[in-house]
């Protein structure tokens, strides 16, 4: 019977996937992962199955893919971080070359402190982890051959003082690999994104991984004494929680709730988060947390940019739409009845955390309306976005798809760049509302209860009918427009009878000059330009192929 080299026990976030692939890979072996191999079995994520079927139902299908594993399996093997609590898995690792990687409350804070299942923070992570630690390690320790400390070490310092502990039990290793595929390899999993200071602005980060709630206490800093949490109704137990976390540090902080999604973006809402940072004493060192998806982090962003003239704060977006576009860029806003975000400011955040784990909740639609923000950035941009859309449709649908991370991290750089170089809109930042004009006017004739990435897959493919009929674009990529959005399921059309009232809608939209209509459209794959004062008639034309 076969078994494996080593089995790597430890909690949540201690790196065993990291560290057991490079062991695997310096013992030219291969590498398994108990929890991955749940996730293919049931076709579902874990966190979906603890909430659907209950902890007891995981432990069993957890204890079984133990046993499977063990009898057929030589390599090195990964164990989900409770699967030591089943004593008859613990007699089962019983003369196995097991290792405990082992790491302290804070460091498991910072590495695991957003979770995946929404809410974000199901319980104070600082009082879970105590908790957990106090029960499991014990056990831990009772069946580990050896313990290494992770705490301080990048994973190849762990790997090797992993091979180092057993080297008297196991063959000895290779010359280690010079190196090894990045993905792999890399010490930090948090892709940081710059986005550098214009217009006096500072440059701040926008950081993109799993995990992250570590880095927030690092953004808010040591000058401030409050902390303010906005977050939507949907995400009370979040911003409760974010709330008592932030006190356990020491911070005077104060959770303010506001209505879900659009109706958030209001002078009224905007008010009472005043109302509620004046009763908190809020000063000008204190700093504003916003929780939520592109809605939220658009009021929190507006709230402090006005509040005293302006305050620091931190975006944590929890949606594709907030991640790739609201959060990042300092535009801030509220709705008017005249029209979406005619009333804002641009007031960059200290920095934006965009834990993808937020995501693997995230329900189906509101996923894929974030995919337009993603494909117009594709589109104006970055081909290479289309590209691996287009390989494989059905996976950009999902946070599980093998490009989700790619995906995000490629539109946020996208925006990144743009903005560095021209924050309040002077002249290229103008491209990112590719898409935009048509897309805010339907918003605003269906009282904002469309999906911004719906209205905005519209008016894509509205603006790419334009630039063909006003001879800026080639036929090829005006109609991949139509076959990429249709791919995810984005939709491509509106109601033909509505085209007087968006056309009025439109002369209000903040990207009109005058009484001139401007729109962004395409010379070509990735360069984007300006249309302006088009021709009624051809406007009505190009409408014509997207009414119905």
């Amino acid at each position: 019977m076969s078994a494996p080299v080593i089995v790597l026990i430890g909690p949540m976030g201690v790196g065993k996937s990291t560290v057991g692939r490079l062991l695997a890979e310096r013992l030219g072996t291969g590498y398994r992962d108990t929890d991955e191999d749940i996730v293919t079995a049931r076709g579902r994520s874990i966190a979906d199955i603890f909430l659907d079927e209950g902890e007891a139902a995981f432990r069993a299908l957890e204890k079984e893919a133990v046993r499977t594993a063990l009898a057929g399996h030589r390599g090195v093997l990964a164990l989900g971080g409770g699967a030591i609590l089943d004593a008859g898995t613990r007699a089962l690792l019983a003369g196995h070359h097991v290792v405990y990687l082992s790491m302290d409350v804070e460091e498991a804070v910072k590495r695991t402190g957003l979770n995946a299942a929404r809410p974000l923070l199901a319980v104070n992570p600082r009082k879970q982890w105590r908790a957990l630690m106090e029960a499991r390690r014990p056990l831990y320790e009772e069946t580990a051959s050896a313990t290494v400390a992770t705490d301080g070490r990048t994973p190849e310092d762990v790997a090797q003082a992993v091979l180092e502990a057993l080297a008297p039990h196991i063959a000895p290793p290779g010359e280690p690999t010079p190196q090894t595929r990045p993905e792999d390899a890399v010490a930090d999993p948090v892709t940081r994104i710059a986005v550098g200071g214009s217009a006096g602005s500072e440059p701040y980060e926008v950081l993109v991984g799993h995990r992250l709630l570590g880095e927030l206490g690092t953004l808010i800093g040591t000058a401030a004494q409050r902390v303010a949490v906005i977050h939507p109704e949907a995400l009370a137990e979040t911003g409760e929680a974010l709330r008592a976390d932030l006190a356990d540090q020491g911070y005077e902080a104060v959770a303010i709730q506001v209505p879900n999604a659009e109706e958030a973006k209001t002078a009224e809402v905007a008010a009472y988060c005043w109302k509620a940072l004046g009763q908190s004493g809020f000063t000008r060192t204190d700093v504003l947390v916003g929780v939520g998806g592109g809605a939220t982090t658009d009021l929190a962003g507006f709230v402090a940019a006005t509040w005293l003239r302006g305050v620091r704060w931190i975006a944590i977006p929890t949606t594709v739409l907030a991640m790739v576009d609201a959060a990042v860029g300092g535009k801030t806003g509220i709705n008017t009845a005249e029209g979406k975000n005619l009333v804002g400011s641009f007031h960059p955040p200290a920095g934006v955390l965009c834990d993808l784990a937020a995501l693997e909740s995230l329900p189906v639609n509101d996923y894929v309306s974030g995919l337009a923000e993603v494909i117009k950035a594709g589109f104006i941009a970055d081909p290479a976005i289309l590209d691996l859309i287009e390989a494989d449709p059905e996976a950009a649908r999902t946070p599980a798809g093998p490009h989700t991370a790619e995906l995000i991290v490629r539109s946020i750089r996208v925006k990144a760049d743009v903005v560095s170089s021209d924050l309040k809109e002077a002249g290229r930042r103008e491209i990112l509302n590719y898409g935009h004009t048509l897309g805010h006017a339907i918003e605003k004739n269906e009282r904002y209860k469309w999906r911004h990435g719906a209205a905005v897959s519209v008016g894509m493919h509205f603006a790419a009918e334009l630039g063909r009929l006003a001879g800026r674009l080639d036929d090829a990529t005006a109609d991949r427009h139509r076959s990429i959005l249709r791919s995810v399921g984005l939709p491509l059309h509106y109601r033909h009878d509505q085209w007087p009232r968006l056309l009025e809608n439109m002369k209000v939209d903040k990207k009109s000059r005058g009484d001139l209509l401007r729109f962004v459209v395409l010379d070509g794959l990735a360069k984007p330009a300006v249309l302006e004062g088009p021709d009624p008639a051809v406007l009505l034309a190009a409408y014509g192929e997207v009414g119905e």
